[in-house]
């Protein structure tokens, strides 16, 4: 885990090829000080690390991200509003690359989609 105490796993599912996770975000990390301490919001990069990690898991590798084709962040993830993040993902391994598919949901507004591929590391 890249920032400790970040998250939690609270439940991780594979239903049909798909991988389902749910974390608690920590709302009281230290993150939240400086983005934002009035407005707290999560910053993308730490969203994209969640799928590395998650993949990390599901690899049982450390891995590297080696391509991020495919980003787009559409709705803020506030630990206020909501502390559990839904991640949804399906990985597909080719030739020791994997490639990974995914969305993060908060309640039921997708937050962020993600096609990303990573090397593991040596």
């Amino acid at each position: 885990m890249l920032l400790k105490d970040f998250y939690s796993v609270v439940s991780s599912t594979e239903l049909a090829g798909e991988f389902i996770t749910e974390v608690k975000i920590n709302k009281d990390h230290d993150l939240y000080r400086g983005h934002f301490p009035d407005r707290p919001v999560t910053p993308g990069v730490i969203l994209m690390q969640l799928f590395k990690e998650e993949a990390e898991r599901r690899s049982n590798k450390k891995l590297q991200l080696a391509t991020a084709a495919n980003v787009k962040f559409m709705a803020v993830v506030d630990p206020n509003i909501c502390e559990k993040l839904i991640l949804q993902s399906s990985i597909v391994s080719e030739n020791g690359i994997l490639k990974l598919k995914g969305i993060a949901k908060q309640n039921d507004t997708i937050s962020l989609k993600i096609s990303a591929t990573y090397k593991p590391i040596s």
